[in-house]
């Protein structure tokens, strides 16, 4: 179906850009139409700073085009028909028709260049994604019902949901990310596609996977694309850890369900990432992670104790190496993995507080130990409490209140947040008469825990100290001070 687009009914306005940079493929003697997700956001209100086109234009006749016109090109995307630039605020991509090929036992298409629009958008993902707007004409062109099934959130494939996952498995991950994004729910065949084809993401780099991902965790409902995942079998592939919080049925209700509760964890966690002081701006893909991850320790801890109690005992710490473990596998940056599997090691650590109060040295370790993770911290530990008894979740927020103001009073003593030994290390290897080395590293742990302990001393404190400890060690009777 196609027909002159109506601009009047769309809900966020059409950028000039696209206009201009139809017109001259136009003047040039070449087909060009605004495809994919900017016509699909056109209808729900947003304006994407990327826009994608497609033509008849090959690339050299592409770059003809826009050589002068573009404030940069590039090039990278060539093998696959595509030029990218940049004009203004938007980043560009035109790419040829295309007819693709897939080899069901490779990551990577084969590509051939089309010449129909029509062929060219059956070989898109979803239809609400299939939509092309003819420039500069503003013919919509909408031959698999995408407006339809934007306007009933409903997510199906152009073709067969079986062919379409065939040719590229990845389009089951992206099926859960536009759940998150897009808060739509896939069409009964295509759940029936991801759930009997979920092996097939196999075959999918792990780069490509974790990116997928990623835009999932960031979207505005992460845990319906995560239940998702885990409903069509699809995270038995990606997060298999997830998968296995479905723990078998326990018909005496010993211990809650542990996979909803972390969708729970998930959700509370989302609305609590920026509060009136900004410190976790949304979304933070590290907080979400950790939110979601936090009890996959679990199947591997729990032991059901003498009288029908059930006990997850040091779930904490070995969910924290399983999270390291998963996210190296997809391929996530180091500086992320560290911080997520910290969260999930840390996110037990309060209850001490709450069941018996902490001196202010345990204090000072919760705030050392958190490092600059304290605020995501903060929020993983209040979005875990999901117990439906009022009187024991008023109890915890009132503890976590209390412990947050203990901090923030300790820290405007102290200097909390940037917790240092009241001697550094040059000044300990001139009292002790040492060369650096590993001694030198205790005695700035010793030096450290009475920090921990006493709070600030003063150098004249800490030296005594230090000589007292210095006394003891064996390295004392090599080296006079």
């Amino acid at each position: 179906m196609a027909h002159l687009l109506d601009t009047s009914t769309l809900t966020a306005p059409l950028p000039p850009v696209v206009l201009e940079v139809g017109e001259l493929f136009g003047a040039a003697g070449h087909e060009l139409s605004l495809v994919g997700g900017p016509v699909r956001d056109l209808f729900l209100g947003r304006v994407s700073p990327d826009l994608d086109f497609t033509t008849d234009a090959d690339p050299d006749q592409t770059l003809a085009v826009i050589g002068r016109w573009a404030d940069a090109h590039w090039e990278i995307g060539r093998a696959f028909g595509t030029i990218g630039l940049r004009k203004g605020g938007h980043q560009i991509e035109i790419t040829t028709y295309r007819a693709e090929a897939y080899d069901p036992a490779s990551r990577n298409p084969v590509v051939a260049f089309g010449t129909s629009l029509d062929d060219d958008l059956l070989r898109r993902d979803f239809t609400i994604n299939a939509m092309a707007l003819r420039l500069p004409s503003l013919e919509l062109v909408d031959l698999f019902g995408g407006v339809r099934d934007l306007h009933a959130g409903v997510l199906r494939t152009p073709g067969t949901p079986s062919s379409s996952f065939s040719d590229d498995p990845l389009r089951m991950m992206r099926a859960a990310r536009f759940t998150s994004q897009l808060g739509v729910t896939v069409a009964p065949e295509v759940a029936e596609a991801m759930e009997s084809m979920a092996e097939r993401i196999s075959i999918i780099s792990a780069e490509r996977v974790r990116d997928e991902l990623v835009k999932l965790i960031e979207g505005r409902a992460p845990d319906a694309g995560i239940d998702l995942m885990v409903e069509t079998g699809l995270a038995e592939h990606v997060l298999p850890e997830v998968s296995a919080l479905r723990l078998e049925t326990d018909e005496h209700h010993r211990h809650k369900d542990v996979y909803q509760h972390s969708l729970t964890v998930l959700r509370q966690a989302c609305a609590l990432e920026t509060g009136d002081d900004g410190a976790v701006p949304a979304p933070d893909v590290v907080l979400r992670l950790a939110a979601l991850l936090h009890d996959i320790g679990k199947p591997a801890t729990r032991k059901f104790e003498p009288g029908g109690a059930v006990s997850f005992r040091h779930h904490d710490a070995v969910g924290a190496k399983l999270t390291a473990k998963r996210l190296r596998a997809l391929r996530f940056d180091n500086d992320t993995i560290k911080a997520v599997a910290r969260l999930v090691e840390l996110h037990m650590r309060f209850y001490g507080y709450g069941e018996a109060g902490w001196s202010d040295s345990a204090v000072r370790r919760y705030v050392n130990d958190a490092g600059p993770l304290l605020e995501r911290l903060h929020r993983l530990t209040r979005s875990d409490v999901t117990t439906r008894n009022r009187r024991k979740a008023e109890r915890l927020a009132f503890a976590y209140d209390d412990l947050e103001e203990r901090i923030a009073a300790l820290a405007e003593q102290e200097e909390l947040d940037s917790i240092r030994p009241d001697l550094d290390g040059e000044q300990i290897m001139a009292l002790l008469g040492i060369r650096p080395g590993p001694v030198v590293g205790r005695a700035y742990r010793f030096l450290l825990e009475e920090r921990m302990e006493h709070g600030p001393q003063g150098p004249a404190e800490a030296e005594t100290a230090l000589r007292r400890w210095w006394s003891d060690q064996p390295e004392s009777q090599e080296s006079t001070p």
